[in-house]
């Protein structure tokens, strides 16, 4: 697992999103864990793993919430 700081995910949220794709990335404050980024495709398998989850979103009800807030 990778690890960046918070400061490096921020500025090179690129990259942060490309390393996440390929393996999951452990953001940390002041040393400490904080998040875990995965890719779509793991947060799925993690979600399908869990006995009795829900169906997943696939991103659209993120977009949905922000749009609600903003509207």
């Amino acid at each position: 697992m990778k690890t960046m700081s918070a400061r490096e995910a921020k500025n090179g949220f690129g990259l942060m999103i490309d390393t996440a794709r390929a393996e999951p990335v452990l953001i940390e404050k002041h040393g400490r864990g904080v998040v875990v980024v995965v890719s779509v495709e793991e947060y799925g398998r993690l979600r399908s793993a869990k006995p009795g989850a829900p169906p997943q979103p696939g991103g659209d009800g993120l977009r949905q919430k922000r749009g609600e807030q903003n509207g």
